[in-house]
């Protein structure tokens, strides 16, 4: 008997996969790190075969920490890094490059060209997304503008393209002896191709960033069966049923699936979405109009979406390149040996600040440095430029929907740290509340994959689920935290204009 879920994780710095029961309780985990490769200042990698040879090894972890085969599986499920792009020959299941991730700002020069014809919003109507370095679009141009022979095979029909869901998929399926080539809509949505309404490629737009359309995975719902694992995986004819890309499946693991409900996650980066539902919301106000999820034939769910760029990778920053700590688990107690960030701010804007900056010029900063800041404080004014960031993007989906929120729903590995939590809480004057399970992107994929093949009988059933494991309320005083996100503006500021190459 098909007892639990598995799903596939395929994160910015790690790949796990994770088994969850019917109460959406998780059984087991396994995870391995793969390399994060920086050839030049604003590039980063990653190495898709890593990934995938990561992936094989996580899926025997989980299911033998379980006690589990496939038998037990009533489905598989996809959760992936947004926008990382891979693009690899279909005869050989070899990529012709380094899967460029999301965070690369390398492709900037091909986003100035194309917003010289209309701005950076030269098809957001289409699209709902602003032209930038982030989305997938602009690096698989520049990979068939900068790799040998890469424009003259992907004439002829040989390469293909995919975020990391669908390499996963690609290669889960049977790879170059006939795996599926597909992606799902909220994945399809970040390479800025895909209309907003139709939710099919859009020919111009391929025309104009020279990527030919014979490239692209076919686009299909977040939850349905798109195939079944080789007869060589451990997970021999599992149905993969679910495909998510990360942010929509935390949403979704927050069972927040309805107009005006929302989520935080806290993880390499930090990603608030809130539902639209089957409105289409183009903001005035920074943030992206996005897809949240679409079961099978039903009508699509819509989302804004504040990206942020930085936040857990900060901690690891302060961990990998200042040696401040040498745990990422250590920041919360070095933080809290001192009582604030005594007149410091750290503005991680490492590739430019997203949402609701939208500023690729801008480059991060320390300001506010005396002689009086030791590492205590910086450690702490990494931890606040979450939450203040955060702050950021709310303040805007405010602007955007008229309605504030009454409490924020959060997720991700940084909310085991209950010194951000609470700051977050202080300076955004409403309660933060947690779930019990906090890995939500995975049990949003289990999710989609779950319904996909009635393990779960619909979204009611999948509410119950969700429990409370925390909440922090609003401690500090509104003066206080309407100075310090005062100050913190003012050192958003001093980031802009530094980037003039």
């Amino acid at each position: 008997m098909s007892t639990h879920i598995l799903a596939i994780d395929q994160g910015t710095t790690s790949t796990r996969a994770i088994v969850f029961d019917h109460a959406g309780s998780l059984v087991s985990v396994g995870q391995l790190e793969h390399r994060q490769i920086f050839p030049r200042a604003g590039w980063v990698e990653h190495d898709p075969m890593e990934i995938w040879r990561n992936t094989r090894e996580v899926v025997g972890i989980a299911l033998g920490k379980a006690n589990l085969t496939r038998h037990d599986l009533a489905a598989v499920g996809i959760t992936n890094q947004r926008e990382t792009t891979v693009v690899w020959d279909r005869h050989t299941g070899r990529p012709v490059y380094n899967a460029i991730v999301w965070q690369d700002t390398r492709t900037q020069p091909i986003v100035d060209r194309l917003a010289a014809d209309g701005g950076v919003r030269r098809f957001a109507d289409a699209v709902g997304l602003p032209l930038a370095t982030y989305f997938a679009g602009t690096k698989i141009a520049w990979i068939l503008e900068n790799v040998d022979g890469a424009r003259e095979r992907a004439a002829r029909g040989d390469l293909l393209f995919g975020t990391t869901d669908t390499w996963v998929l690609w290669n889960l399926t049977g790879g170059e002896r006939g795996g599926v080539h597909a992606t799902d809509v909220t994945n399809a949505l970040r390479t800025l191709f895909m209309d907003l309404q139709t939710l099919d490629w859009r020919d111009d737009i391929l025309e104009v960033f020279g990527v030919p359309r014979s490239m692209m995975p076919q686009i299909r719902s977040s939850s349905e069966v798109y195939g079944t694992a080789e007869s060589h995986s451990l997970l021999r004819e599992a149905p993969i049923a679910g495909i998510l890309g990360d942010q929509q499946a935390a949403t979704f693991g927050q069972a927040a699936f309805d107009a005006g409900e929302s989520k935080n996650t806290y993880g390499t980066g930090n990603f608030v979405i809130v539902n639209t539902g089957e409105e289409i919301v183009h903001s005035a106000n920074g943030l992206i109009t996005t897809l949240a999820y679409r079961l099978g034939d039903e009508a699509p769910r819509y989302a804004l979406e504040g990206s942020i760029a930085v936040t857990g990778s900060l901690v690891q920053w302060l961990r990998d390149n200042l040696g401040i700590i040498s745990d990422a688990g250590q920041v919360e107690s070095l933080a809290a040996s001192v009582d604030d960030n005594g007149g410091a701010y750290i503005v991680p804007a490492f590739s430019g600040l997203f949402a609701p900056y939208w500023r690729p010029d801008a480059r991060g900063a320390v300001v506010g440095l005396t002689r009086y800041v030791n590492r205590a404080h910086l450690a702490r004014a990494a931890l606040e430029a979450t939450a203040y960031q955060t702050r950021d993007v709310l303040e805007a989906v405010q602007q955007d929907t008229g309605s504030p929120l009454a409490e924020l729903k959060v997720d991700g590995g940084m909310t085991a740290n209950g010194l951000l939590m609470q700051f977050q809480a202080d300076v955004l004057g409403i309660p933060v509340v947690r779930p019990t399970v906090a890995e939500t992107t995975a049990l949003g994929a289990a999710y989609a994959a779950g319904l996909a093949v009635g393990f779960w009988a619909g979204r009611d059933e999948l509410r119950t689920n969700w429990r409370e494991d925390a909440r922090w309320a609003p401690t500090s005083d509104r003066e206080t935290m309407q100075r310090l996100y005062r100050m913190w503006k003012k050192a958003v500021t001093r980031t802009f204009d530094w980037a003039d190459d």
